[in-house]
C-alpha cells in the first residue's frame, strides 16, 4: 500500500514506518523541516532506495497536504503541538487555535485529495470537549474530521498518558527526591508506551475500515504511588514520594517556571479530571488490552535519562 505518515521521525512515525518498511509499504513521511529529509530517506532497505521518500511542507499548506495525500490508500494524521513542549512556554501560541487550524487543513485535505482511509492519533479525553483541560480541542478535531464525507473512513487512536511525559518529573526528582503533581495516591491508572502505539496503528493499517471506529491504546495501568516506587528502584532511590499538591500550587509552580498561563490551567484541569473520573470514563467503557511496554521495561530507559548530565 502508499501510505502517508505525518509527524515526521517523531516518537511514534518513527517506529510506525519501520514496522510499515518492514511490511513492504510505500511510505511517505512529511516533515516540515528540509533537514530531515536525508534522515527520511535514509530509512530506505538496502534493496529498495525507493521505498522511502520525504516530502517538505506545512500541515497547515491544504494544498500542499492535497497533493501529497492524493494517490495514497491510507494516511496517518497527527497534531504534534503538544507533543513539543516547547510550546507549552510559548505565551504566544494559543495552543486550541492551533489544533483547530490543522484540523480544517486535514480536513479540506481529506476531502480533496480523494483520499478514502484515514487513521488519526487522537487521545484519551477526546470523548468530551469539557472538562479535561488541554485535551479539550482533541473532542472538536475528532468532531472536524467526523464531519466529512461518509465514504472516508476514519479510525481514531486514543492513547493514554504517554510514559515519556514522566521525563518531566526528573528536576523535582533530582533537587527535592519526590513528584509533586495535583493528583496522586493508590488509585491505578492507565500509561502507554509509544512503541504500543505504533504496533497498533501499523496493524490497523491493514485491517479494514468501516465508517468512524475508535481504538483506545495502553500498556499499563498502576498507580501514582506505584510509579514513585518503580522508577525510584530503577534509579536508585527506593524512597522515592509521589507528593500531591494542591490545583493552586500546581499552577503556581508551572507559572514559576515560566509557563504560558492558559496551558499551566489546562494542564491542572486535565490532571483534576484524572481524579474526578472525566478523563477515563469513556476509557474503562471501551477498555483495551494492553500492550507489551510496561512500567518496569519504561523504568529502564527513565534510569538512563536521569543518569544523564543535565543541559546548563
Amino acid at each position: 500500500m502508499k501510505i502517508i505518515l505525518t509527524g515526521s521521525l517523531g516518537h511514534i512515525s518513527r517506529p510506525l514506518a519501520l514496522s510499515l518498511i518492514e511490511k513492504g509499504h510505500q511510505v511517505t513521511i512529511i516533515s516540515s523541516r528540509p533537514e530531515r529529509q536525508f534522515a527520511i530517506e535514509a530509512l530506505n532497505p538496502p534493496w529498495d532506495g525507493k521505498q522511502v521518500r520525504a516530502t517538505i511542507g506545512k500541515l497547515q499548506d491544504v494544498g500542499f497536504l492535497t497533493e501529497t495525500f492524493r494517490g495514497a490508500d491510507v494516511v496517518y494524521l497527527m497534531e504534534a503541538i503538544n507533543a513539543n513542549t516547547r510550546a507549552y512556554f510559548n505565551h504566544v501560541m494559543d495552543i486550541d487555535a492551533e489544533h483547530f487550524k490543522l484540523a480544517d487543513s486535514f480536513a479540506h485535505a481529506l476531502k480533496n485529495s480523494g483520499v478514502s482511509k484515514v487513521i488519526h492519533l487522537s487521545t484519551i479525553g477526546a470523548h468530551t470537549g469539557y472538562g479535561v483541560g488541554l485535551l479539550n480541542a482533541h473532542y472538536y478535531v475528532e468532531e472536524t474530521l467526523r464531519a466529512l464525507p461518509d465514504h472516508i473512513h476514519i479510525k481514531f487512536m486514543r492513547p493514554v498518558g504517554f510514559y515519556y511525559n514522566m521525563f518531566s518529573f526528573i528536576p523535582s526528582i533530582r533537587e527535592e527526591s519526590a513528584i509533586f503533581q495535583n493528583y496522586g495516591g493508590e488509585q491505578r491508572e492507565p500509561w502507554v508506551s509509544h512503541l504500543d502505539i505504533a504496533e497498533v496503528i501499523s496493524e490497523e493499517m491493514e485491517l479494514p475500515f468501516d465508517g468512524r471506529t475508535v481504538r483506545y491504546i495502553a500498556s499499563d495501568e498502576v498507580s501514582p504511588n506505584q510509579v514513585a516506587r518503580v522508577l525510584g528502584s530503577a534509579i536508585g532511590k527506593p524512597d522515592l514520594k509521589w507528593v500531591q499538591v494542591s490545583d493552586e500550587q500546581f499552577v503556581y509552580d508551572l507559572l514559576y517556571l515560566g509557563m504560558n498561563p492558559d496551558v499551566a490551567m489546562g494542564l491542572t484541569e486535565m490532571n483534576t479530571s484524572r481524579v474526578n473520573g472525566i478523563l477515563y470514563e469513556d476509557y474503562y467503557k471501551n477498555r483495551p488490552e494492553l500492550g507489551k511496554v510496561k512500567l518496569t521495561d519504561f523504568a529502564k530507559e527513565f534510569a538512563k535519562v536521569y543518569y544523564q548530565k543535565p543541559v546548563i
